[in-house]
């Protein structure tokens, strides 16, 4: 198994290497930028989706027109949360995103939904990033003797979350590396994609064909209707899936080169301006183009048939390569943050310590682990459908939103009673200065909280029956599981302080070893409890089978070495009662006595030969671990071969 661990993984790095595993902004881009940029592939899908409601309700013939105004829109709210999203960069440097921000201004209830809502998104993001991936690969072969691939949609989607795990887990820095080429091959096609479709559009307006009402799909839970508030809501908080992933950076401000606030903003502008730029030109194209979403091809996919035709249409397989790429690798963004912030509520001993250590190759293995697991499940549970997963979608991501936002209002208005303070004494001309600037940052961060908070109720109201009450019911059930692991460790770590403890008593043992007859690995065990107390050594057999009890008694009378042997009945052939039984007499005789079981255990050479034994001491050890008062030692004899 280790040297498996080692060809997947790789050799352990030094922590002292753990500054040099840090990524620079052209790195830090394809790592934290791949879910919120490979969302422009099915951010405006999803707006047609819902809009194609009301096309197929008849006498609705504009619905799909409405896409522009809505992308603007989003857009907007992009641009709001960025701005108030570089502010949290530069006031909290040391990471952490919503959670610390919301849990240091909010308290530590707001800021365990804000932890809880991420992790739930890091989830959904990983699950729907790489089953959209899987749909763009899949409509290539639309038509195609390979149609069939598009059944097994699944099992592709468990080979590319295993992939994205075992990439991260051999650390940040390589993986970085790894999916860098691919997310700028995505942004320089899909922008000349964009450019060259509006250009021919342009140029020749005539290439657009009638469009095909063929298989023509929509939105899951929608039915036909007409074009009302209700269903133009539905569709922006449909296509607001393409904010996800903005948080991504501020979470992950440690990962940066230094100086990492200054390089994780600049990194965070350029995220934000390529998201909206991308963004808006596939709603335009999708507008000019007349097209309609459909169950068996991406929107991606129709408009780059119709773009490049001819000697030119090789250039669609590329797009639809480099798009399926930047998809299932948006998964990465995830793998980077879900351990991070999983690490710093272990910390706070909100989740298990094992997510606060990292592996050998200075990742948080476990964290990464875990979300490969449960991503792989909701993957299989809903069978790898993006359409079925969008309604689970970024109701946790702007619940963050507001939370970090709202944080940010309380940190400002702290800051600017401070700020106010020391303006008061005419010494102090800078921190004076600083003072004229918390009014215009509270505002910035206001707007993005109520602007959040407005989406969130959205998505609730038009979300909540289609599946999204699934992350309204989790989110709690995820807080009150954080609670419950806090409070088991402030009780141990009261029960285990030293303070009224006494000084260091002696011990005196009150020995037992149970064999299963003579041989010399019990030999060994005697020899290991008469140097504890030579003279309250006990060893126990239970009477199984009359005739080998007695071989037992014969044989002890030559190996015993002085060693009173008792023999337990056992009428209906259990082993383990009658020992536990035995101990229990023991222990209350014991009169302050440490009780303690010698254990004798042979070890096989191979690991195969194990399978061929009884492992009795296993479930032995195991039984008496919860028993106060009794202490268990393991004997191993080691078998040559």
């Amino acid at each position: 198994m280790a040297s498996l661990k080692r060809l997947l993984v790789g050799s352990p790095i030094r922590t002292a290497r753990l500054a040099h595993e840090r990524l620079t902004k052209k790195t830090a881009l394809a790592v934290f930028s791949s879910d919120a940029l490979s969302s422009t592939a099915y951010a405006t899908e999803e707006i047609l989706l819902v809009l194609a409601a009301a096309y197929v309700w008849g006498g609705q013939a504009h619905a799909f027109s409405r896409v522009i105004p809505i992308t603007i829109g989003i857009a907007s709210l992009l641009i709001i949360v960025a701005i108030s999203y570089r502010q949290t960069i530069h006031e909290y440097p040391s990471g952490g995103g919503a959670y610390i921000v919301a849990k240091d201004n909010l308290g530590t209830l707001p800021g365990l939904i804000a932890g809880a809502s991420l992790l739930v998104d890091y989830i959904l993001t990983v699950s729907v990033s790489v089953a959209a991936g899987v749909a763009a690969i899949t409509s290539v072969f639309v038509g195609t003797r390979w149609a069939w691939l598009d059944e097994h949609r699944v099992a592709f989607c468990l080979f590319f979350i295993a992939f994205i795990a075992i990439a991260n887990l051999r650390g940040v820095r390589e993986s970085g590396a790894l999916f860098a080429g691919p997310t700028y091959a995505f942004i320089v096609t899909f922008l000349f994609m964009l450019a060259y479709g509006l250009i021919r559009y342009y140029l020749n307006p005539g290439i657009v064909p009638p469009p095909n009402d063929v298989d023509l799909q929509v939105a899951e839970g929608y039915q036909a209707g007409p074009l009302t508030l209700f269903l133009l809501l539905g569709a922006f908080s449909n296509g607001c899936a393409a904010l996800t992933g903005i948080e991504a950076i501020s979470n992950g401000i440690p990962a940066f080169k230094q100086p990492e606030a200054d390089n994780a903003a600049k990194t965070l502008t350029w995220m934000a301006a390529l998201l909206a730029t991308m963004f808006i030109g596939t709603s335009a194209m999708a507008y000019l183009y007349n097209i309609h979403p459909h169950q068996h091809e991406t929107v991606i996919s129709q408009f780059g048939r119709i773009i490049f035709t001819g000697y030119f249409s090789w250039f669609y397989y590329l797009v639809q390569i480099t798009t399926a790429a930047i998809l299932v690798l948006a998964a990465n963004t995830s793998f980077a943050d879900f351990p991070r912030l999983s690490s710093l509520l272990a910390r706070d001993r909100f989740l298990p310590r094992q997510f606060a250590n990292r592996g050998d190759r200075l990742v948080f293995s476990n964290g990464i682990v875990l979300l490969a697991v449960f991503s792989g499940i909701l993957v299989w549970a809903f069978r790898g459908e993006t359409s079925r997963l969008i309604p689970l979608y970024a109701v946790g991501v702007f619940l963050s939103f507001t939370l970090s936002q709202a944080g940010m209002v309380v940190h400002w208005w702290h800051k600017g009673k401070a700020l106010r303070a020391a303006a008061e004494s005419p010494a102090d001309e800078a921190k004076a200065e600083k003072a004229s600037h918390w009014r215009k940052s509270i505002v910035i961060n206001g707007i993005g909280a109520i602007a959040t908070c407005v989406v969130l109720f959205v998505f609730i109201a038009t979300k909540f029956i289609h599946g999204a009450w699934v992350v309204v019911l989790l989110v709690p059930l995820l807080v009150l599981m954080f609670l419950k692991i806090h409070r088991h460790y402030v009780d141990v770590a009261q029960q285990l302080s030293t303070e009224g403890l006494g000084q260091l008593r002696p011990i005196h043992h009150e020995v037992i070893v149970p064999i299963s007859g003579i041989h010399r690995g019990v030999i060994a065990a005697l020899e290991y409890a008469k140097s504890i107390a030579p003279h309250h050594v006990t060893a126990v057999y239970v009477n199984l089978d009359d005739e080998t009890t007695q071989k037992v008694r014969e044989k002890w009378e030559q190996w015993g070495s002085g060693v009173n042997l008792v023999v337990v009945a056992s009428p209906y052939r259990s082993l383990l009662r009658p020992l536990l039984n035995y101990v229990d007499r023991v222990k209350r005789s014991s009169h302050g006595e440490v009780v303690t079981i010698v254990l004798p255990e042979f070890v096989p050479a191979k690991w195969w030969q194990n399978l061929l034994h009884n492992h009795n001491s296993l479930f032995l050890k195991g039984a008496l671990l919860f028993k106060r008062g009794v202490v268990v030692t393991n004997v191993p004899y080691h078998l040559e071969h």
